[in-house]
């Protein structure tokens, strides 16, 4: 299973330990993951994700997780949090149908 964040794609990089006699080796740089379940307002469900530190901050800071994919790009989330944002404004669009006839 890839080590990369299902929300923002923030991925596993790379690059050098270098010792105080300026020797260089290569290393990876992890990103913080972390296994959570994130609930859904709009659709009632909670949804398990591997999400980074960083991104779980942010879903917070935007209100939850509906907010969240809405405001972000399909180009970073995962197949399965594209799926979610689908069903999300498949369920947002019924919901604003009825209102509108």
């Amino acid at each position: 299973m890839a080590r990369r964040c299902e929300l923002s794609g923030k991925d596993v990089m790379t690059g050098n330990n270098v010792s105080h006699a300026n020797n260089r080796s290569r290393r990876r740089f992890l990103p913080n993951l972390c296994n959570v379940s994130l609930l859904s307002d709009t659709l009632g469900q909670t949804f398990k994700l591997k999400v980074c530190a960083h991104a779980l901050r942010s879903v917070e800071h935007r209100g939850g997780l509906d907010a969240y994919l809405m405001k972000a790009s399909d180009a970073e989330l995962s197949d399965a949090a594209r799926k979610i944002k689908v069903s999300i404004k498949r369920k947002q669009a019924e919901a604003a149908a009825p209102a509108a006839a």
